[in-house]
């Protein structure tokens, strides 16, 4: 009798982990302006300026110090600032005996220095480049995919957000199959797939 109940429990475990599916306990939004994100070396800029009845147009990345040469006023110091604060920066010194109210417009065309990491069941681990809009599927896709062993619908990500560290269990192939709402990623997100235990 012991022995029936102890293949009945085996039996019922190995049953419940093929049948994953957590709750849609998830963000199926990102919270997040890319406008607030700290930029970084590699990150590209795009610049332009209206001064009068003239404008003028560039196009910059930051270098390895996280700085800018902006035409007129020189190196501007980008490195862990939002485009906002940046853009305010360019503002104030052109505004400074070179242009008369100027309007300064700074948006982001790439962001390259933000990541989030991957470990676990899949072909390729490591840190993947973060873009505005990434999803969980599109993660596991650059990601090589899921290996044979991956336990696709218990894929564990954990984030720091406003200094509260939270994680959420994801669905991920019945996502991709579209039973389920996709996961917006964050940078720094760390991503871990389980083996599965059969």
């Amino acid at each position: 009798m012991r022995q029936f109940l102890l293949v009945l429990t085996t039996l019922v475990c190995v049953w419940s982990s093929c049948h994953d599916d957590p709750p849609v306990i998830y963000p199926t939004t990102a919270p997040l302006d890319v406008n607030k994100l700290a930029l970084g070396p590699g990150d590209k800029l795009a610049l332009t300026v209206f001064y009068g009845s003239h404008s003028f147009q560039a196009a910059y990345a930051l270098d390895s110090s996280g700085q800018i040469s902006v035409q007129y006023i020189g190196a501007v110091a980008a490195n862990g600032k939002t485009v906002e604060q940046v853009r305010d920066d360019i503002k104030k010194r052109l505004s400074d005996g070179i242009f008369n109210e100027p309007i300064v417009s700074l948006t982001i065309a790439e962001l390259n220095s933000l990541t989030l990491s991957v470990s676990g069941m899949v072909a390729k681990t490591g840190a993947v480049k973060f873009t505005p809009g990434i999803t969980i599927t599109e993660v596991i896709a650059q990601s090589g995919g899921f290996t044979p062993m991956a336990r696709k619908n218990m894929v564990k990500v954990t984030r720091l957000l406003n200094g509260v560290k939270e994680t959420y269990k994801l669905p991920v192939e019945r996502i991709a199959e579209g039973e389920r709402p996709n996961f917006p990623m964050l940078p720094g997100d760390e991503v871990f797939v389980p083996e599965r235990p059969w």
